[in-house]
């Protein structure tokens, strides 16, 4: 039995000048080993990250690594000394591998969320609404955070505008005029923002950077105690909060554009790309 993946094509170019092309492969179909699972995938997400890679803006691509991480799958074989509870499962994929728990992240009342177009960060908007939060966006887009507010958003602001951040805080109640944290996946100039945005001991969440892979660090950050805390993924333990807060919850994820036809369609699925190139879309793809 044969299976096929999707990979990226290695050609030469500099990082961030390259953009490696899509390659469809047919590889003979792993066995499951002891204690694993075989999944026939359903349904994939297309990340940042997976356009990131083909511009080599990540360290060391694969290019035998097939492309995808999060999906939802069937169980269809089981290897060894595995449940036979599991077959015919439906189940949800993360990419995260042994990391069973961990401690939990902040827990806060007003918050900035950088970004509305994402799938992180509208995901991010949903959780902090389902838990009564009041969120404020920044986005590139009037139309972005128009559709943030219908998701529950207070309001939002333009970060192409000059002097947005005090656009922003004149949104706050006068008598309650700091955000507890940002949630920021761009990186940039949000540390001199948030100096004049946060209360002091604010929380700064990045989960990614996609304007630079550095960050200045000032002295006014440390005079009012501002923490920055990365974050990627999450645990196993995490993950299963999740899944039971979504179903609690009745979220329902955001997808811009789903394309059909498996990896056969690859001119389908380099089209979703583009749309991440030019910034269209909500959500995943």
């Amino acid at each position: 039995m044969t299976t096929k993946t999707l990979t990226i094509q290695k050609v030469d170019g500099k990082p961030g000048q390259v953009y490696y092309p899509l390659k469809l492969n047919t590889i003979p179909t792993p066995q499951p080993q002891p204690g694993e699972l075989q999944i026939r995938i359903l349904s994939a997400a297309l990340n940042h990250r997976d356009f990131f890679l083909r511009q080599h803006l990540y360290p060391s691509p694969s290019f035998t690594t097939p492309l995808l991480a999060d999906g939802t799958g069937l169980v269809v074989a089981l290897g060894p000394n595995t449940s036979q509870s599991w077959l015919g499962k439906r189940v949800l994929l993360t990419p995260g591998r042994g990391w069973d728990a961990s401690p939990s992240g902040p827990e806060e009342r007003y918050a900035i969320l950088g970004g509305t177009s994402g799938g992180v960060a509208l995901a991010v908007l949903q959780f902090a609404v389902a838990l009564g939060m009041n969120v404020w966006v920044s986005s590139g887009s009037k139309e972005k955070i128009e559709k943030a507010r219908g998701m529950g958003a207070k309001g939002g602001v333009c970060y192409k505008d000059e002097g947005w951040e005090k656009e922003l805080k004149g949104l706050l109640p006068k008598e309650r005029g700091w955000f507890d944290c940002i949630v920021d996946g761009a990186g940039g100039n949000v540390v001199s923002k948030a100096v004049k945005l946060l209360k002091p001991g604010g929380v700064i969440v990045q989960y990614g950077m996609t304007v630079s892979p550095k960050m200045d660090w000032s002295m006014a950050a440390v005079l009012n105690n501002i923490e920055l805390r990365g974050t990627t993924m999450g645990s196993r333990q995490e993950f299963r909060d999740m899944v039971a807060f979504v179903r609690e919850k009745q979220i329902t994820p955001v997808v811009s554009r789903v394309v059909k036809g498996g990896l056969e369609n690859i001119e389908a699925i380099d089209g979703l790309f583009e749309d991440i190139r030019k910034g269209g879309g909500d959500g995943g793809e």
